[in-house]
């Protein structure tokens, strides 16, 4: 290499260097500036630190592209009490902002709006007051716009008409308030509107009904009247309009009929005969704030502002000029070319949508996105195009359908506070539905269930057909593409698993009574006695791994079979995985070992271990426990915790059963309809 161009690389190699870290150092700023805005007591973000780099992965929730932008930001759920400040807007490569599920309040910065790149934006439930910025409308590549659940008042901007990348429009429960603007009809690829628990008033705009893509209108508990028009009966229960007593409507369940009076007064929303609001005529391009110069993301740093932009460059082209003349600008002008011809890590793909509504889409991405794309349907679905051919399976399995949103809402974004316990597969949460009633959520990896989609629909089918008091009920399910997982959802089993009753100290206030025992194990027989008896619509089944870890007690201390069936969702190497764990704690029957197989006899094996268990108050059995129950001494045997409060007789026979179910040899157990004999003959009245 001659001295020239040697001069010429350095020449540049100083300038852009010189540049890289001014950037790098924006960036880090406008992170600090939130974060003292978000978290003024620095309680939650202390892992932001000046002294840090964001995209190393020690910034909390800050995740960054390949080009070392900041992407995505994702801080739901974090007890965050602060405000969302302006200085969110110098990031530029923003495509995600995620705050929602916190106690933030102030108003939503107009400033926001610089967020050209950004394709979702939760601020739903927080305390958030104001209006809803027009200069939203110039955000072209939002996809979502959560802001449900806050304070915020006026009317609703008529420049959201402008965002017609828009997928989801979510302003429930605000105090919102004005017509619903016609120009919402404009947005082409809205599939949920909902604008319910609000102050609007007028007509339901009839242009709505145009939008092909949309699959929920939301507008109940508001002031509406009017007609509504027809086309919106194509959304059949996706139409949600209870609360209006002004509106009405033909061929609407839950709509009143119309009289002569309400045809009388069609149109007096303002909509007109075409449904153009006459308010319709802002453009986010006359917005001071829009009027940026563009900032590309496929540059290798993103600038704080255009004046500090300008600066930075004039500079590099000063050191650069003083170096070489003219040969350096010809080497800048291609270099500036090449750059150009690389495509835009933030430019949103046209097929790529934030959520779904049980179709099939495509997601492009290589952002480092901690959250990954939500939907508010069941993205990854099993039951899609028809089902596999699955026909009135599908038609039955739809009544359990839960929607991605009730899921999210439901845990409050899977906030570590409702976590209840956590395996190598799955992950089980607290919840609330929407109605009031607590639930049990468990996750579960798409990996880990069984590949053949139409296997998966099949055990999905068989786990809905078991009803029993003694069973964990099964309410629903959803599943998510974009998440990669599968959601069960149970009833709430307030009382914990059974294993919280084992190994208890003295005085504990999780000590059994004696009859609560004897019920506990009645009603664990009772259910095993569903399980492997067959009926109409479904086979007789074994449960396959029964512990006490997966008895449930509810409020009123009755024992409660969980995850059966779950095996018929799982892939076989995650059920292999789930029986080493049993086999440690002693509940695999010894048979299973040589031949493989599951029978009846080993799920009476995995009772005979829990009667022993909830007898003697141990988890562990040890020998001198079965040699205890085995001679009736009740001292070695029975639960010290009940104090001798106990029939010795009841004891006895339950000591008896317990060993004759975990006897070694599977011929020597009784059957389930023997073990329901022997228990009716121990007497309750204790």
């Amino acid at each position: 290499m001659g001295f020239l161009p040697f001069l010429v690389y350095f020449s540049l190699l100083l300038a852009f260097s010189s540049l890289s870290p001014v950037y790098g150092n924006a960036e880090l700023e406008a992170l600090m500036e939130l974060k003292a805005s978000l978290d003024p007591d620095n309680r939650f973000l202390r892992s932001w630190t000046e002294e840090g780099d964001p995209c190393s992965g020690l910034f909390e929730g800050v995740a960054c592209n390949e080009h070392r932008k900041v992407a995505n930001i994702s801080l739901q759920g974090k007890g965050l009490s602060g405000k969302v400040s302006p200085a969110v807007a110098e990031l530029k490569c923003l495509s995600g902002l995620y705050l929602h599920y916190n106690n933030l309040s102030g108003e939503i910065p107009r400033e926001i709006s610089n967020l050209t790149e950004l394709n979702d934006l939760y601020l739903n439930v927080n305390n958030l007051y104001g209006t809803i910025p027009s200069e939203i409308g110039s955000m072209a590549s939002l996809q979502v716009l959560q802001l449900c659940c806050n304070q915020l008042t006026g009317k609703l901007p008529s420049e959201i008409r402008f965002l017609k990348r828009l997928s989801v429009l979510a302003l429930q429960y605000n105090r919102l308030t004005g017509q619903i603007p016609p120009s919402l009809g404009d947005l082409g690829m809205l599939k949920r509107l909902d604008l319910s628990f609000n102050r609007f008033f007028g007509s339901v705009p009839a242009r709505l009904s145009s939008i092909q893509s949309l699959e929920i209108l939301d507008v109940r508990n508001n002031t509406l009247s009017g007609v509504v028009s027809p086309g919106f009966r194509r959304l059949n229960e996706g139409f949600k309009s209870e609360n209006n007593p002004g509106l009405c409507g033909v061929g609407f369940s839950r709509l009143r009929a119309c009289t002569a009076f309400d045809n009388a007064n069609l149109n007096v929303d303002g909509s007109g005969p075409t449904g153009q609001n006459i308010n319709d005529t802002a453009d986010p391009r006359r917005n001071p704030e829009s009027a940026n110069v563009e900032v590309h993301c496929n540059q290798t740093h993103c600038s704080k502002s255009a004046r500090f932009s300008q600066a930075a460059v004039v500079a590099g082209v000063v050191i650069v000029t003083i170096t070489m003349t003219g040969m350096v600008f010809v080497i800048v002008i291609r270099y500036r070319r090449r750059k150009q011809k690389i495509s835009s890590t933030c430019d949103p793909s046209d097929g790529r949508l934030s959520t779904d509504q049980g179709k099939e889409f495509q997601f492009h991405s290589k952002n480092a996105s901690p959250l990954v794309r939500l939907e508010y349907c069941n993205g990854w679905d099993p039951l899609g195009d028809g089902g596999n051919g699955l026909g009135s399976s599908q038609e039955y399995l739809n009544r359990y359908r839960f929607n991605m949103e009730e899921i999210e809402s439901a845990t409050q974004y899977f906030s570590e506070v409702n976590l209840l316990g956590k395996s190598k597969f799955s992950s089980v949460y607290k919840g609330v539905l929407r109605d009031g009633s607590v639930v049990a959520i468990r996750s579960i990896s798409i990996t880990s269930c069984k590949s053949d989609e139409a296997e998966f629909v099949k055990g999905l089918n068989l786990l809905f057909s078991l009803r029993h008091e003694n069973l964990v009920k099964l309410r629903g399910f959803c599943c998510s593409k974009s998440r990669s997982e599968c959601y069960l959802i149970y009833d709430f089993a307030p009382k914990g698993t059974l294993s919280r009753y084992l190994d208890t100290g003295e005085g504990s206030d999780q000590v059994l009574d004696w009859s609560k025992r004897v019920s506990i194990i009645s009603g664990i027989a009772k259910g095993i006695q569903y399980l492997h008896s067959s009926e109409a619509n479904r086979p007789a089944m074994i449960h396959q791994n029964i512990s006490a870890e997966k008895v449930l007690i509810d409020h009123q201390f009755n024992p409660l079979i969980s995850d059966s069936g779950l095996p018929k969702l799982l892939a076989d190497d995650i059920v292999f995985s789930a029986l080493k764990t049993s086999a440690a704690m002693g509940y695999l029957a010894p048979e299973y070992i040589t031949t493989g197989r599951f029978t009846e006899k080993s799920d009476i094996y995995a009772f005979g271990v829990i009667v022993l268990q909830v007898v003697s108050g141990q988890f562990m059995l040890t020998k001198s426990i079965r040699m205890a129950a085995k001679s009736s001494k009740f001292e070695d045997f029975v639960d010290a915790n009940l104090k001798g409060e106990f029939p010795e007789s009841e004891a006895a026979k339950l000591g008896e059963l317990g060993l004759a179910c975990t006897h070694e040899l599977p011929e020597e157990r009784p059957n389930v309809e023997e073990v329901i004999q022997d228990l009716s003959m121990i007497s309750f009245s204790f």
